[in-house]
């Protein structure tokens, strides 16, 4: 079952354009959670053996004949010794495929893997892949789902929001003082302070006046 799984996975990434049987999206299987949780050693395994085997495969290109297979130019190839050479150098990547083919036994896959996968983590120690929680169970048993996909490819891009600007001091005080609220509140504010000391005199003489007809009336009574 896990081999199944893994292989699935791998082969996703392969060319199904023609294929009647597509992923829906690469590089992404849906399963249960405790089935995501086991598959994912065999995978990493799996992506460690064939990119530890990439150097050596380019090492080997160097001596590999570019003359088709069954020509006279590949026969001298064939019997020279950069053939012995292309052997040496190619020996780690086939063994290295034997190895892969042994945990997952699917040949196909185990081509994707060497071709399109590995290279794509050359520089990466590790980590390759990583597993979602879906929030929605399964339908019939209920199983908690999960997907389970290489790392890189639905990357979710972190960017910081930009701080809005709101311009120079002078731009705001012109804006304050184009709105009519704030003209009409300052004009009474203003209005309220231009008040002379003989107005203020005249108010306090008559607050005066008027206490003292008041305590005459009461005096009368």
């Amino acid at each position: 079952m896990l081999k199944n799984l893994a292989s699935s996975l791998f082969l996703t990434e392969r060319d199904a354009e023609l294929d009647d049987n597509a992923p829906k999206v690469k590089g992404r299987v849906v399963t249960t959670l405790p089935k995501a949780k086991e598959v994912r050693p065999l995978v990493e395994k799996c992506i460690t053996i064939a990119r530890r085997a990439l150097p050596h495969a380019e090492t080997a290109e160097q001596y590999a004949a570019e003359a088709e297979r069954g020509s006279d130019a590949w026969k001298a190839w064939r019997a020279s010794d950069k053939w012995r050479q292309w052997a040496d150098a190619r020996a780690p990547v086939v063994a290295a495929r034997r190895r892969v083919l042994q945990l997952l036994g699917d040949k196909q896959a185990v081509q994707v893997l060497f071709d399109e996968v590995a290279p794509r983590f050359l520089d990466r120690p590790g980590g390759y892949t990583r597993i979602l929680k879906l929030a929605k169970p399964r339908l019939g048993d209920a199983g908690a789902q999960a997907i389970i996909e290489f790392v890189g490819v639905h990357d979710r891009a972190v960017a910081k929001s930009e701080k809005p600007s709101f311009g120079d001091d002078d731009v705001s005080d012109d804006i304050a003082h184009d709105d009519p609220a704030t003209d009409s509140v300052a004009a009474e504010s203003d209005a309220g302070d231009s008040e002379t000391p003989d107005a203020v005199a005249e108010s306090t003489d008559g607050a005066e006046a008027s206490s003292e007809a008041t305590e005459e009336k009461k005096a009368d009574e």
